[in-house]
């Protein structure tokens, strides 16, 4: 029998999927992420390349480039012990990227581990998070892999979070576990909703 979480995920995925005019709403959530203030005071910066129907973020990245930002994008690796992680690799130019894990692209596995390219998550001033849905709680459900969940049981506890989907995949509460850490901010293509108090 399917959980309260899995049909959260089929209905958010559904809906992200419907979603018409994605190039458009992506272009504005990412410039409403670009005139936080806590954007602009970041100095280290995880953004993610969306992938399917996520949160296009691929042409504010290019942009974000150019600036005087450290930007770190995540890739799917695994620990020590063989368990899931998010590798976390300092970006300077697109081309340093290949098609990965989902064709997503990620710095090739030959180069995983390089002096000055891997970020350690203590570092991270801001987390850009994907999710297939959220809530105005700061309440994110995401693939169900435990990437992110365990990437932010790491952070620093200053660490801002925000997390980013299309207004459609919005919930009324997204179902939470204990280990759960709820976002900063949800950020959508029509406004910016802080979520907790720091």
């Amino acid at each position: 029998m399917p959980s309260r979480k899995d049909e959260q995920r089929r209905t958010a995925r559904l809906a992200r999927d419907r979603q018409t005019d994605k190039d458009a709403l992506s272009a504005a959530l990412c410039t409403r992420i670009n005139a936080q203030a806590a954007y602009q005071a970041a100095d280290t910066v995880l953004w993610y390349i969306g992938c399917k129907s996520e949160v296009r973020t691929l042409p504010s990245l290019r942009f974000e480039l150019d600036k005087h930002k450290r930007i770190v994008i995540p890739y799917c690796t695994h620990d020590e012990h063989g368990r899931r992680k998010l590798g976390l690799w300092h970006l300077q130019n697109l081309a340093e990227l290949a098609p990965g894990t989902w064709a997503i692209p990620e710095p090739p596995k030959a180069r995983w581990g390089e002096a000055g390219k891997e970020v350690s998550p203590s570092e991270l001033d801001l987390i850009i998070v994907p999710g297939v849905a959220f809530d105005l709680h700061g309440g994110r459900l995401g693939n169900g892999a435990g990437y992110y969940d365990r990437l932010l049981a790491g952070i620093r506890k200053d660490t801002v979070l925000y997390g980013v989907c299309f207004e459609s995949q919005l919930l009324d509460r997204v179902e939470m576990d204990a280990h759960d850490i709820p976002m900063d901010f949800v950020i959508t293509e029509k406004a910016l909703y802080p979520c907790r108090e720091r």
